[in-house]
């Protein structure tokens, strides 16, 4: 084990920079024991970038994209491209595709596609890719698609013996988790592997991302509980100046859950199918029905709107087998089954 005076180290990045002998188990520690989490993280930031050790650079790569610093890790991409190490110029191809999907440079089958062939031996990045493919279903919203790759990644990580790497993939398969347990409607699964994410990050948007979830999975439990949730997110985009999240909350989650529990006293939208659902809440519905007549009803939530607008059971049914056929979102399949019942 390489011994090391924590304080001298600590005092100057570039000597840990160019230290091709510490891996990045032993900077995050020297980095924690030294500074506050914030501190540390902005240094190990730093380091990714500057380091002349290829396992740094290439590892460096995933504490980057877990900890949101995207455009720091596309110059570490770049890095490694360059790099005269064949295994660094592959985590940067793959970590390219993470950025690809990211921006939308191509479509979504054409980066599985490319995920599906890429050849490699190391278990590492074979993890890696299964994670790229993960989440590229899940926006396409084929979430029955998870289990077997959720299956894989667990045999994988048996596979992997470095502490970080294997810290930062526990935050991925967890967030993945959750994910998968809310849409197959198992929420207290759910929300432990949402609680031990909260736990492990220390990224303010994935925080704001799991407390929304978080705040949405009460809703066929508790309007407060909920609420909670949504207010802590709203809490650290403020602090972080995440803007972008916090009008999606205000403007989009708080009036969904506010228009379910019917509390919509000064609450307010600026999109229309949340603006009919307010309107259902306080029994308009013949309002409801001529806001949604000017949008396309395109998802199974408006779907939903609109039965419930129509008091229509046929509707009501369109939107529960959208949720299940094409989704396979057993959680939120239950607000039309639910709406169903109501009507008998």
């Amino acid at each position: 084990m390489y011994s090391f005076n924590i304080n001298m180290l600590a005092d100057s990045i570039n000597s840990l920079s160019t230290n091709k002998k510490l891996t990045m188990d032993q900077l995050d520690l020297i980095l924690s024991q030294e500074y506050d989490t914030e501190t540390a993280s902005t240094l190990m930031r730093k380091l990714c970038l500057q380091s002349t050790s290829d396992d740094v650079s290439k590892k460096g790569m995933e504490f980057l994209y877990m900890h949101g610093f995207f455009e720091d890790l596309q110059r570490l991409i770049d890095k490694n491209k360059e790099s005269s190490n064949e295994s660094n110029q592959k985590w940067a191809a793959v970590y390219q595709i993470t950025i690809d999907r990211k921006l939308r440079r191509y479509p979504p089958d054409v980066l599985l596609n490319y995920a599906e062939n890429f050849k490699t031996d190391e278990p590492e990045l074979k993890c890696i890719i299964e994670f790229i493919k993960i989440i590229i279903y899940y926006g396409l919203n084929q979430f029955g698609k998870l289990g077997n790759f959720l299956e894989k990644q667990q045999d994988l990580f048996k596979q992997i013996d470095d502490r970080f790497l294997l810290s930062l993939f526990n935050q991925r398969l967890n967030q993945n988790l959750f994910g998968y347990y809310l849409v197959r409607n198992e929420v207290i699964i759910a929300r432990k592997h949402a609680f031990r994410v909260l736990n492990q990050t220390t990224n303010p948007k994935t925080k704001v991302n799991i407390h929304t979830t978080l705040g949405l999975s009460y809703i066929y439990d508790t309007y407060f509980q909920g609420i909670f949730h949504l207010s802590e997110a709203i809490k650290i985009t403020k602090k972080h100046h995440l803007d972008t999240s916090r009008k999606i909350i205000e403007q989009h989650n708080i009036p969904f859950l506010s228009a379910h529990f019917k509390k919509v006293d000064g609450i307010a939208s600026p999109d229309k199918s949340e603006q009919a659902h307010i309107e259902i809440a306080k029994g308009n519905y013949e309002k409801a029905q001529a806001i949604l007549s000017e949008i396309d009803i395109d998802s199974p939530f408006k779907k939903y709107y609109l039965g419930l607008a129509n008091q229509d059971r046929n509707i009501l049914l369109q939107s529960y087998n959208h949720f299940i056929e094409k989704r396979s979102d057993y959680f939120f399949s239950r607000l039309p089954l639910n709406a169903l019942k109501d009507l008998r």
